[in-house]
């Protein structure tokens, strides 16, 4: 495992994207078994497993610091410039003291600290042992609204610099385009690790909701169908698994989640699940097809509900018999399209805006309504690849922890 040491002007709690991305990458590091220190100018400690460290001089806000780019964006290099970048050399030499990978954010591609900028500069060419990543999320060079605060020569060139015996990071394809016209380097010579988006986080999921989905490895499959209902016959949720098991011939990793828990006034509503759990087994669906009764016996307050709907591609409800259906309403407000039979009560709620089919229709019939309206959903698709490319810990994987050996 390595010591690693991530460098930005600013860390959270401090509100703002390269922070946010900071905050997310030090804490899978740390999960990942690497020791992780955060060197920034601003911030508090976040994280018990990763190590803060205020350095005042690296805020891009600091008074000094502030002084010193008024007169640089007017085309002078004040004579404390090279005084704040021996200083911050110093302050660098001891934060950074063990340190087997430096991994820093914005800071070689801004304006807004140069003297920063000419002090890692000077570090990483007199610390050739500690393997240095330049993550560039915005490049001033190439951004208009920064050219009026840029001018030829050291150290506005350092910007625009490929410095020798680092490994050059950015965001996204077209930075790694603008970098490599910058630099005049090949854009083979920069590897591209986009950020990534924490859902559980970003949709406010209740901490049973997450233990549920963790348990059930729901954070990346799609499309997910939700079917909340409890598990008693009219319900009808055998075609649910004879379909599901159809839309997997084309959806590989389609998962089907039923909520409820055992209908309570019928004693042969167990009979009812066994029979479909052996039903589940024989279509091969144990991965596939979760029944939420099977991890608790707790009653599932609405909250943990509505988070499903969140979660959710679909509602699939191919009840029978129902009484009004209140599902379809909640898909309503949760922005789910709503695939459900045909029977009167569901088609005065959903109107024009379901799809439905006869509760007593061919599952291959019922999933090809279901694949061929997914198939055509842009939201569908972008939800699907969102989940699938950018979520932390998949970008961690994929792209981040290869660059941390050492």
């Amino acid at each position: 495992m390595a010591n690693i040491a991530l460098i930005h002007y600013s860390a959270p709690p401090v509100v703002g994207g390269v922070e946010s991305v900071i905050g997310h990458q030090a804490r899978l590091m740390a999960e990942g078994g690497h020791a992780v220190r955060v060197i920034a100018g601003r911030g508090e400690p976040f994280d018990p497993r990763v190590r803060f460290e205020q350095v005042p001089l690296v805020d891009s806000r600091h008074a000094d610091i502030l002084q010193v780019k008024s007169e640089l964006d007017r085309g002078k290099v004040p004579d404390r410039f090279q005084a704040l970048v021996s200083e911050l050399m110093r302050t660098l030499e001891s934060a950074l003291d063990g340190s087997d990978i430096l991994i820093a954010h914005n800071v070689c591609s801004l304006n807004k600290n140069l003297p920063l900028t000419a002090a890692l500069r000077q570090f990483t060419e007199e610390h050739k042992r500690i393997q240095t990543l330049l993550w560039h999320h915005d490049l001033a060079w190439t951004t208009p609204r920064y050219r009026a605060e840029l001018h030829d020569g050291f150290p506005w060139d350092l910007l625009k610099q490929a410095w020798p015996g680092v490994r050059q990071v950015t965001v996204s394809e077209a930075r790694r385009n603008e970098l490599a016209v910058l630099q005049k380097i090949d854009k083979d010579q920069i590897l591209v690790v986009p950020n990534g988006i924490d859902a559980e986080d970003f949709l406010n999921l209740d901490g049973q909701t997450r233990s549920l989905i963790r348990q059930m490895d729901l954070a990346g499959p799609s499309p997910l169908l939700l079917l909340p209902v409890r598990i008693t016959p009219r319900k009808n949720i055998e075609l649910a698994l004879e379909t599901l098991a159809e839309i997997r011939k084309a959806f590989p990793e389609a998962r089907l989640v039923v909520t409820g828990p055992l209908g309570p006034h019928n004693p042969a509503n167990q009979n009812y699940f066994d029979s479909l759990l052996t039903l589940r087994k024989k279509l091969g669906l144990n991965e596939a097809a979760h029944f939420l009764a099977e991890l608790t016996s707790e009653f599932l307050p609405d909250r943990v509900i509505a988070d499903f709907y969140r979660m959710a591609d679909a509602l699939f409800y191919p009840s029978r018999e129902e009484g009004f259906g209140i599902p379809v309403l909640e898909a309503g407000l949760a922005g789910v399209p709503v695939f459900c039979a045909d029977i009167p009560p569901l088609k005065d709620l959903g109107g024009d805006h379901a799809i439905y089919f006869s509760p007593d229709a061919p599952p291959d019939q019922v999933a090809a309504k279901i694949v061929g309206s997914l198939k055509t959903s842009r939201v569908f698709g972008l939800r699907s690849a969102v989940r699938k490319n950018y979520s932390w810990e998949r970008v961690y994987a994929q792209k981040i922890a290869p660059l941390l050996v050492i």
